[in-house]
């Protein structure tokens, strides 16, 4: 373990017997509740918040989390809490972030990997870039300004492929419509708990932001008006075929809020026109800032913005024992093992209650 790092399995009885009480001290006034049966929870130094279990599907699954400094965390959560929900703002990664990176057994896909163009060659091109350089990008020993042209490279081959290949918008439909994707466990009370506190969420994303869309309208048969999809973006012809990309190329080391000229809604149906009328100006002045990613990159996505508190969450799908140490150290709190998203509702629910 690491010195000073706090690290739980939250299904563990040990930590706090099934029905049993929990306490912890916040601004000065103790507070007092039953945790949940079976008891679940994750400690911030001195506190202890309950978890929801995980889905029956997988049951049998732990969920474990890393904090590395508990007091550092302690401090952001109240000054949040204290500067209200007017200042805050969630920016989330999400391929393998919102989405599940394993689903019944199987390696989900991401809004680039489960589209299919209708030509099995390209396909397989697509595929093949896709074994070479997603080893790259996990690795743990490559450094980060040698990766992020590596990601360039990446992404660019793949673009210049489907464009090539003849892409259309009805094959991003049927290719949403069979794919292995889902969102993680929770997502969905995450985003009705944001809008309802009209708090923005701005979705970062070195995918594809029209693949994307299709996944919300698909999976949640909904959108929310405070969510913002940052992506690439595709360019199609009257016949709706792909012609191009929309302005610069954004991969896992890229993305930050410079790149908010690119942002728009999740739209209603495929053609709707972009936000123009979303206020940036507004995001920007929200200065305390929730981050959810799974790759050290997505850290980049808020250093377009003067933040003033930020807690960085990070979910550690695969590589744990040679990135458990890393992760540690960059983001507040580590999730291990595609965990699901309840832990990050009982912390933003903690994040938008008044203080005492």
């Amino acid at each position: 373990m690491f010195p000073g790092a706090l690290r739980a399995i939250a299904s563990t009885s040990a930590l706090i017997p099934r029905g049993s009480s929990f306490s912890f001290q916040h601004s000065h006034k103790h507070l007092t509740g039953t945790a949940p049966s079976p008891s679940r929870a994750c400690f911030y130094g001195n506190r202890c918040i309950p978890i929801a279990p995980v889905s029956s599907t997988r049951a049998s699954m732990d969920v474990e989390i890393v904090i590395g400094d508990p007091e550092s965390l302690r401090k952001k959560i109240d000054a949040i809490r204290f500067a209200g929900t007017g200042k805050l703002q969630v920016i989330a990664d999400f391929d393998c972030t919102l989405t599940r990176y394993w689903i019944d057994g199987v390696r989900g896909q991401s809004s680039h990997g489960l589209l299919r163009q209708g030509n099995p060659e390209f396909d397989e091109k697509r595929k093949a870039l896709y074994e070479y350089y997603h080893p790259l990008e996990i690795s743990p020993t490559i450094p980060i300004t040698e990766k992020a042209k590596i990601m360039e490279e990446w992404w660019g081959k793949t673009h210049g492929l489907l464009v090539e290949g003849g892409l259309t918008f009805q094959a991003i439909k049927d290719s949403v419509l069979d794919a292995n994707i889902a969102f993680r466990d929770g997502v969905l009370e995450l985003f009705e708990f944001l809008e309802d506190r009209g708090v923005p969420l701005l979705v970062f994303s070195a995918g594809l932001a029209d693949i994307i869309e299709e996944v919300f309208r698909q999976r949640l048969h909904r959108t929310f008006k405070n969510i913002k999809v940052v992506s690439n973006r595709m360019v199609f012809d009257e016949n709706g075929q792909l012609i191009g990309f929309k302005g610069k190329t954004i991969h896992v080391l890229n993305k930050n809020e410079h790149a908010l000229d690119m942002a728009a809604p999740v739209h209603e149906k495929p053609g709707d026109p972009n936000g123009l009328d979303y206020d940036f100006a507004s995001v920007k002045a929200r200065t305390n800032v929730l981050l959810l990613g799974d790759h050290i990159g997505d850290l980049g996505m808020s250093d377009g913005l003067n933040y003033e508190n930020r807690i960085a969450v990070g979910f550690l799908n695969e590589n744990v024992d040679d990135s458990l140490e890393n992760y540690r150290e960059a983001f507040d709190i580590v999730y291990l093992n595609d965990a699901p998203m309840k832990g990050v509702v009982q912390l933003v629910s903690q994040l938008c209650s008044s203080p005492k």
